[in-house]
């Protein structure tokens, strides 16, 4: 950067001509230049390393987007905007509005990885990502690193995905007379295919040893759940390239457990996610998932190739990949056009599956030793400290935490009964009569108080009680932003799961509804506590527009009715939405197009569409009346309804922003 613009002389020559305030005898006159302000920005300067011919590409400044594109585009630019509001909030010093968009743009920047996974490589996403986290974690006090990648399978992807060949042997001897039974799912071998056994086999073979051991654990429970969920056997080899079949497996992008469930997905197939518990760590829960999933999918599709790709990938995405190679509905056809990862994901799948069948052949043992997957139950009360249900049952709490990873606090999840999970060898009746010898003091409580610590905020105390800012002003009254060291605070403890806890199956799995096709058929899970409601097909329709309209995702319509992504004009889809949400959802099959795409709009800007079309009523004098619900603000319900807070508080004679639910408030009409 120059720090002086050495344009002296032109620049007196010029101000002589023009400006009056200089005579041609002031020859002195000199111009005052100040040195150029120094910009720390964090990346390279565009004007600075570049030369001659380097960097410059024939391409326009703003390439021309498609449909796929311009909806991810779209998307991120709403969540910019929450985000801004969340950071107006806080100029504002309004740390329960702060608190809401924080974590609404948290929710629809995971939304949309949900929705699109393959996304997690793309530069305007990960700088969204990170912004987003960045004022969640700023807000909450967080200060130990975050959304770090769990398990040893992710550094392995790094480098199986990456473009570095230079481990690879060209010509890889593939086994001679190789034996391999007969299976539904095509174990095509290819260069892509050897790729991955050139890995496993000569490059990393301590990692498939470490998978074919946890598998002596694992496979033979998975495999009789395949069984009995219909789908093929061979696919439980998935979880290898998934996870390595590690149950506590977390990516950065939130997918958790031996079958990486995404949070979305997982509730759809009835895994329970709270505070408390998740399901998706449960290595027999998520595996009946996980096979319910995958032959939903091959429903969908009618080709386990695609299937285990849409596994990867949003359905979207894969069609994107289909239609650039032709159209024809061929995974390697598609190939080419698949992003990095979902590239890896079935040659990875049929690799690990050759060697898994035949591990002698490719250089294994063929069996290794250990104890398969088991465990005996004993139910035990809510609240019930780890530490002392572990010494009741005579192990280590670290232990007990190995046969139960569901388990995500120091308790047992607030409820009815947990089914606790022990060792075999564990004497039920000596565990029992050492339950019953726990001091009551022992057990936790719903309400607990908490005592503020100097540095901590708000933010911070309502994160370690998985609580929210607003859930502590509703518990104590006249509580202040600004809080003291020795502050005493009623700190509530979030609820557990709506129903008990199952023992061996998703706690929400509900019953089938059937889905149909013109090769096959199969029962698909609905979702919990869901309703079905009818949507006609409209013109200018798509199955990703009602998707979004009934906030599901595109593979649900097509799963729930059986269809492909043609839809016709007149056609009658069941949708299946909460039940507590059913009048706002019926509405929808009567709103033009426009209006759809209007609360869509409105949806994605952060505004809670729900509130002002639900529990309200019309009391005759001008006044409409709303009844709380349970997460409701008071600014939120203000903003709903576009009234002004200091109004709303006036009308219904609050002084502060406590509210409870069943509260009836009273907002004006005008």
């Amino acid at each position: 950067m120059l720090t002086k613009l050495r344009i002296t002389a032109i620049a007196f020559i010029c101000c002589m001509f023009l400006a009056p305030g200089i005579s041609a005898q002031d020859t002195t006159a000199t111009l005052q230049l100040k040195d150029m302000p120094l910009r720390l920005l964090d990346y390279r300067s565009p004007m600075q390393g570049i030369k001659d011919g380097e960097g410059v590409t024939e391409q326009p400044a703003m390439q021309e987007l498609d449909n796929f594109q311009k909806d991810i585009m779209s998307r991120i630019s709403d969540i910019y905007r929450i985000h801004i509001k969340a950071m107006d909030a806080q100029v504002s010093n309004d740390p329960l509005e702060a608190e809401a968009q924080i974590n609404d743009a948290l929710a629809a920047t995971q939304g949309l990885l949900d929705d699109y996974p393959e996304i997690r490589g793309d530069r305007r996403f990960t700088e969204l990502y990170r912004s987003v986290i960045s004022e969640y974690r700023q807000f909450y006090g967080i200060t130990e690193v975050g959304n770090e990648p769990e398990g040893e399978i992710f550094a392995i992807q790094e480098e199986l995905f990456s473009e570095d060949d230079s481990w690879m042997k060209e010509e890889y001897d593939f086994p001679d007379d190789l034996a391999l039974n007969k299976t539904d799912v095509p174990l095509i071998q290819n260069d892509k295919v050897n790729r991955h056994l050139v890995y496993y086999t000569l490059r990393r073979p301590e990692v498939m040893e470490t998978w074919l051991q946890r598998a002596v654990k694992y496979q033979p429970m998975m495999r009789k759940i395949f069984r009995e969920e219909g789908a093929p056997e061979e696919l439980t080899y998935l979880a290898f390239i998934e996870s390595g079949l590690n149950p506590t497996a977390q990516s950065w992008a939130a997918a958790v457990g031996m079958w990486q469930f995404i949070r979305a997905t997982g509730s759809v197939y009835g895994l329970e996610v709270n505070w408390w518990v998740d399901e998706r760590r449960d290595p027999e829960k998520a595996t009946r998932a996980a096979a319910r999933h995958l032959r939903d999918l091959y429903n969908i599709w009618g080709d386990w190739h695609l299937a285990m790709a849409n596994y990867n990938i949003s359905p979207r995405g894969l069609k994107r990949a289909i239609n650039r190679a032709g159209g024809v509905e061929d995974y390697w056809a598609a190939y080419p056009y698949l992003p990095r990862e979902t590239r890896g994901y079935v040659p990875g799948f049929i690799a690990t599956t050759m060697i898994g069948m035949n591990p002698e052949e490719f250089g294994f043992q063929k069996t290794y030793e250990g104890e398969p997957y088991s465990y005996r139950v004993v139910e035990v009360d809510g609240l019930m400290e780890l530490t002392e249900l572990a010494a009741a049952a005579g192990i280590s709490t670290n232990e007990l935490k190995d046969y139960n990873p569901e388990l995500l606090r120091w308790a047992t999840p607030p409820g009815g009964k947990y089914p606790l999970k022990l060792p075999v060898s564990t004497d039920r009746e000596e565990f029992l009569a050492n339950y019953q010898e726990i001091p009551k003091e022992s057990r936790s409580q719903n309400i607990t108080m908490h005592t503020v610590s100097s540095g901590e905020s708000l933010g911070l105390i309502a994160r370690k009680y998985g609580t929210t800012v607003a859930g502590l002003y509703g518990s104590n009254e006249n509580l202040s932003s600004t809080i003291y060291p020795g502050q005493k605070i009623v700190v509530p403890l979030p609820q557990g799961s709506v129903s008990e806890i199952s023992a061996n199956r998703p706690t929400n799995q509900q019953q089938s509804v059937t889905s149909r096709t013109s090769s096959s058929s199969s029962k698909v899970s609905a979702p919990a506590n869901s309703t079905p409601v009818t949507y006609n097909v409209k013109t200018g329709d798509t199955v990703g527009h009602i998707a979004e309209w009934f906030d599901v995702r595109a593979w649900n319509i097509r799963t729930w009715n059986g269809i492909g992504n043609t839809i016709r004009v007149g056609q009658s889809l069941t949708v299946h939405v909460p039940k507590t949400r059913e009048s706002h959802y019926k509405k929808v099959n009567e709103m033009s197009y426009s209006e759809k795409q209007s609360i869509e709009r409105k949806q994605r800007q952060g505004e809670n569409i729900f509130i002002a079309s639900a529990n309200t009523s019309t009391d005759g004098d001008n006044y409409t009346t709303y009844t709380v619900r349970q997460n409701d603000t008071l600014s939120e319900i203000a903003e709903s309804f576009g009234v002004g807070l200091s109004e709303l508080r006036s009308l219904n004679n609050i002084s502060g922003n406590r509210i409870f639910v069943g509260q009836t408030l009273r907002i004006s009409s005008n």
